[in-house]
């Protein structure tokens, strides 16, 4: 594409975007319009397709690391961290959107739906710590510790530390398996063991211990054979 057509195209595609929103944009569309603010000077359409072919969606590409986006054609290092910075902003601006207002996590689908974006593009092994009183009403939560729930001694500190100055009733723990598989280790089936004793002698009920990966979670409880790791006495159906 000649510099004046490429040019007139950007115009074009920059005025659409502020007349319509993203209405009606292609996938490989929005990532070209932003690709225009991390490539000034290039046709950034065949780029946003490799993107789209090498992660599979608009999604995958905003999940995906620093590296990952380097290695594909003509991304370059700012563009990379521009992309990077979207998929964080996007992460953030749901935690403040969230944090305003009441949430009650009376279920497992509305845990899963709370907890899952939190660990969007996550690439490390953390544990998520959601305090909730005895309405199931979320109280806080946070990212307790890095690397792996089964560290066992510190994860169980952090987290009984955390529910007592939140006065949480009950808590929901979550961490993610960032090699993409949500099925219980046995690690973390004993982690959970643990975890239910610990918080009972604080008078604190786990509630349930989710495991995410990807764009999917399992939930400890909900699994038949590991329901005997928790309290009967729960307060969620």
């Amino acid at each position: 594409m000649g510099g004046h057509m490429h040019a007139g195209h950007r115009e074009r595609l920059k005025k659409r975007f502020l007349r319509d929103g993203l209405r009606g944009f292609e996938p490989h569309q929005i990532l070209e319009l932003l690709l225009f603010y991390g490539i000034p000077r290039r046709d950034t359409n065949p780029i946003a397709h490799e993107l789209i072919n090498t992660f599979g969606n608009l999604s995958g590409v905003l999940k995906a690391s620093y590296d990952e986006l380097l290695k594909v054609k003509g991304v370059t290092p700012g563009s990379a961290a521009l992309i990077c910075f979207c998929g964080q902003l996007i992460r953030e601006y749901y935690d403040s959107e969230v944090s305003k207002k009441d949430i009650v996590l009376d279920s497992t689908e509305k845990m899963g739906e709370y907890i899952l974006p939190k660990f969007f593009g996550e690439r490390n092994e953390r544990v998520l710590l959601v305090c909730l009183d005895n309405k199931c009403k979320v109280l806080h939560s946070s990212f307790v510790s890095e690397g792996s729930i089964n560290a066992t001694e510190i994860s169980v500190r952090r987290i009984l530390e955390q529910a007592i100055r939140n006065h949480a009733t009950a808590v929901v723990v979550a961490h993610n398996h960032p090699s993409g598989f949500a099925l219980p280790s046995v690690e973390d089936q004993k982690t959970t063991k643990v975890l239910t004793n610990a918080l009972n002698v604080a008078g604190i009920q786990l509630v349930d211990h989710l495991i995410v990966a990807d764009d999917d979670y399992v939930s400890l409880r909900s699994t038949k054979m590991l329901t005997h790791l928790f309290r009967p006495d729960k307060i969620i159906e």
